[in-house]
């Protein structure tokens, strides 16, 4: 497991980026699945990557799943 901490992606914000959560600490907007595996590795979660992103139960995808980014 890469992270005993919930990690959460908001809905998408008008602009398209996602807002992501570990646990209580933000971590940045992200604008594609890539920066959100970017922003867990630089938080210390390193065995992170796509496949975790998708299929793992501590990820909670809110407003849309992982290919649900919005631009406008």
């Amino acid at each position: 497991m890469a992270s005993d901490l919930p990690i959460v992606i908001y809905p998408p914000a008008d602009d398209g980026g996602r807002r992501v959560r570990a646990g209580p600490y933000f971590l940045g907007m992200a604008y594609g699945l890539l920066d959100v595996v970017e922003f867990l590795r630089l938080a210390g979660m390193e065995d992170v990557d796509d496949a975790y992103m998708r299929q793992s139960p501590h990820v909670e995808w809110r407003g849309g799943g992982p290919d649900a980014w919005h631009y406008e």
